[in-house]
């Protein structure tokens, strides 16, 4: 159920409550399927009798409907994929996030001085186990390679890397470190503005890949190089991982984020 904590500003909303939240902003007619969500809002005091959102979540709704730039944080683990990330607008920064197997996300209002740390928190970046990093420690394979290994990992058998490496034809060193992987994470920032990348719809795109690998540390996926679009990679795409620290994502992740130059006046009309 959508809930709000008052206190702080706080909002439970599923994508389905944001969708119901937009269409009445816009004044336009909730579908049949929509209906239940709606019922909700209104059982949770989020919208009044005439379906008119609540003056707590203007900061909210406001931001979805005229973002500036949207951040997108992917973390997949053995729970599955969760979606999460930020929305910056004009007056107001949200952040969000899911619980693993969960439809709602909890938003919370976030400063601009704490926007990288909040992104950081939502892929559990940490200090490294390693005492030392070998940043020139770079695994070269090919993606299908990649693929095999996982599935054979995923295929609920233990098998040594070296015997996942031999049976899949991977690199030993490929078996070892996904032998520790705890989650494999990606972070795409998105605006409209000065393009870095082409994009559908005059978008700017940065992104940004890694694996957090336990006691095998960080590796930042360099190749395929993100972002990346849908069919762009296939079985023989090349990949390259490389060992990196925390220090150092924390520095990409800081680098995601467009300056005020790069920001069009016009904004991405999206609320996901």
């Amino acid at each position: 159920m959508p809930s709000l904590d008052a206190a702080r500003r706080r909002l439970r909303l599923s994508d389905a409550h944001i969708s119901v939240l937009g269409l009445l902003v816009e004044e336009e007619r909730i579908p049949a399927e929509l209906s239940p969500r709606l019922t909700e809002l209104r059982e949770a005091g989020l919208i009044d009798v005439e379906d008119k959102i609540v003056a707590d979540l203007y900061p909210l709704v406001s931001t979805l409907m005229a973002p500036r730039v949207i951040a997108r944080v992917e973390v997949t683990g053995p729970q599955g994929v969760s979606s999460n990330g930020a929305v910056i607008g004009d007056d107001f920064i949200f952040s969000h996030e899911m619980w693993p197997g969960s439809t709602e996300s909890e938003y919370v209002p976030t400063e601009p001085e704490s926007l990288v740390w909040s992104l950081a928190r939502m892929v559990d970046l940490h200090r490294d186990f390693a005492d030392e990093v070998d940043g020139n420690e770079v695994i070269t394979s090919t993606m299908g390679l990649f693929d095999q290994v996982v599935a054979r990992m995923e295929a609920g058998e233990f098998e040594e890397p070296q015997a996942v490496a031999e049976a899949t034809g991977a690199p030993v060193r490929l078996a070892e470190i996904l032998a520790q992987l705890n989650c494999m994470w990606r972070i795409t920032m998105v605006w409209k503005g000065v393009a870095q990348t082409d994009s559908p719809g005059g978008l700017s795109v940065r992104a940004l890949s890694a694996w957090d690998c336990g006691i095998e540390g960080y590796w930042l996926r360099e190749l395929p190089a993100e972002p990346v679009g849908d069919g762009e990679v296939d079985a023989g795409s090349v990949l390259r991982v490389r060992r990196t620290s925390a220090k150092e994502l924390w520095g990409l992740i800081t680098d995601l984020l467009p300056d005020g130059a790069q920001l069009a006046a016009e904004q991405p009309q999206t609320t996901s």
